[in-house]
């Protein structure tokens, strides 16, 4: 009877759906768009792979060695595509369920947080609230209703809460990679520039160029974290 009882239970638990990341589930229009851009690895060119997987494999290395993964995304203004590729890692990493890994975003000045791109993770799925009315906002922006928010402001690479040693610089900008030759305290550096959808604000296409970007970075990280899960 005991025996038949464990048995039941096993199979009961294989029956529960797997939980995105630390026992909780994506929201679902989230992991509708993830699992859209998931099927859209083809799109992403064998160059551009080369680069996403030196990203993975520094992943996975430190995951390998018992590390916790602390990885800092870098652009000229932390406006845009600091921001998207921060939440895309926290995003992805989440629905791979991969552990121990920490997302920041942080650039060579500090603006605000564009409330354009903000407006491209709202309609991507993301749970996005803002926390004040100042010229450099807090935006406290969830995967789940139940998730613990990421703050977002606009802020310089080395300020908190960003971490200032033992940490991974991806230059998401080809201006920031210029400026920053060398990132102290970073355990790698590795360029992944991205175009920058500002050229497009104000223009009739603003949503469409946002939308876009939004949804490469998307992808692109979303590889990453596909490769470290292999």
């Amino acid at each position: 009877m005991i025996r038949k009882l464990m048995q039941i239970a096993i199979m009961s638990l294989t029956l529960i759906p797997q939980l995105a990341y630390g026992d909780q589930r994506l929201d679902p229009q989230l992991q509708q768009y993830i699992d859209a851009r998931c099927k859209e690895f083809s799109q992403i060119s064998a160059d551009r792979k080369a680069l996403l997987e030196q990203l993975s494999h520094y992943i996975s290395q430190e995951l390998a060695e018992g590390h916790e993964v602390k990885l800092s995304f870098i652009c000229t203004h932390n406006s845009r595509r600091s921001h998207l590729s921060h939440l895309w890692a926290h995003a992805a990493a989440a629905n791979y369920g991969i552990p121990n890994v920490q997302t920041f975003s942080g650039g060579t000045d500090a603006t605000a947080f564009n409330p354009r791109a903000v407006a491209a993770l709202k309609r991507a799925g993301f749970l996005i609230e803002k926390n004040d009315d100042s010229d450099n906002p807090i935006y406290l922006v969830k995967i789940s209703v139940d998730a613990e928010p990421q703050r977002c402001f606009s802020k310089r690479y080395d300020a908190p809460p960003n971490p200032t040693q033992d940490f991974g610089a991806v230059m998401v900008c080809s201006q920031a990679d210029t400026s920053c030759p060398t990132v102290a305290g970073a355990k790698k550096r590795i360029a992944l520039p991205f175009e920058d959808p500002k050229v497009s604000d104000g223009r009739d296409d603003e949503t469409k160029v946002y939308d876009e970007r939004c949804a490469q970075i998307a992808r692109e990280l979303l590889y990453v974290f596909s490769c470290v899960k292999k």
